[in-house]
């Protein structure tokens, strides 16, 4: 497929001059004369040089890879219809229909995007983390920093012991049990083929404890109503998880809520700070 430039570049224009600061969790400012969003806040939602994205608009820049488009595609909030109309303008094969994407939905992002002041993430089907919002990055650490089958939370569990610090001690054996419920429930559903079902044949050559777990054949493990992870400077923290699901990309929105008063309320509000401090 050839790429068509001019097409690109009045179709990005477009969704830019479309989008306002609200509606990608930017704040508006003062002395705001552009209409939409400008140029170098887009590249910084697309992780680009702002002369790269410019380039792109103007019709004169090189041929965007696929994972530029994908990035492209994430930052402008498309939808898939739209991303694959971009994939389409810049040469590209979209991504097959009915499989398991990365891409987040506008709709999940929008509600994302107004989260800043609470511990959330966006994850896939295999407990990938997708996104994650300051006070999250300070809760869990950076959970998008992983590659390869490592991403995946479940696969971290039985591969590295380290990622078990983060929860209580007495959680450890029913989230076992979980991880391996869900990844049997999602290989059965995507098939022998699938991501899901090379990530259980993998745990299965690497871990005994795994082993056990996935020949008692068990599904229908759901998570506890209340969570506790162990932060290394404020202790356990009691988080109840509420869950939005988009079935049409199977991603999960988790939002980690304390009890007002409580204990672990004070300390979120200490968790904050602390963040704040990280990022500075």
């Amino acid at each position: 497929m050839a790429i068509d430039r001019s097409g690109m570049a009045q179709f990005l224009r477009h969704r830019r001059e479309v989008l306002q600061p609200e509606d990608v969790g930017m704040p508006r400012g003062r002395r705001r004369r552009t209409d939409g969003l400008r140029r170098e806040e887009v590249a910084t939602l697309c992780h680009m040089s702002t002369d790269y994205y410019a380039r792109l608009e103007r019709g004169t820049g090189p041929q965007p890879s696929e994972q530029m488009i994908a990035s492209i595609a994430q930052g402008l909030h498309l939808t898939v219809a739209e991303r694959d109309h971009l994939y389409r303008l810049a040469g590209h094969r979209p991504p097959p229909s009915g499989t398991p994407s990365e891409h987040v939905s506008p709709g999940l992002l929008r509600i994302f995007d107004r989260l800043e002041d609470t511990p959330a993430e966006i994850v896939t089907e295999l407990g990938e983390t997708l996104r994650q919002t300051p006070l999250g990055v300070a809760l869990t650490g950076d959970l998008m920093r992983y590659t390869g089958p490592a991403r995946s939370i479940g696969y971290r569990w039985f591969t590295d012991p380290t990622s078990r610090l983060l929860y209580a001690p007495e959680d450890h054996a029913h989230l076992s049990r979980l991880w391996v419920s869900g990844l049997r429930e999602v290989s059965a559903v995507r098939g022998r083929g699938s991501r899901a079902a090379a990530l259980a044949d993998d745990l299965l050559t690497r871990s005994e404890e795994f082993r056990t777990l996935w020949d008692r054949q068990e599904v229908g493990v759901r998570p506890p109503e209340v969570k506790h992870f162990v932060h290394p400077e404020l202790g356990t923290l009691e988080l109840t998880c509420q869950t939005l699901i988009d079935p049409g990309q199977s991603h999960s929105l988790l939002v980690y809520t304390a009890v007002p008063g409580s204990e672990t309320y004070e300390k979120l509000q200490l968790l904050s700070v602390i963040g704040a401090t990280a990022l500075r």
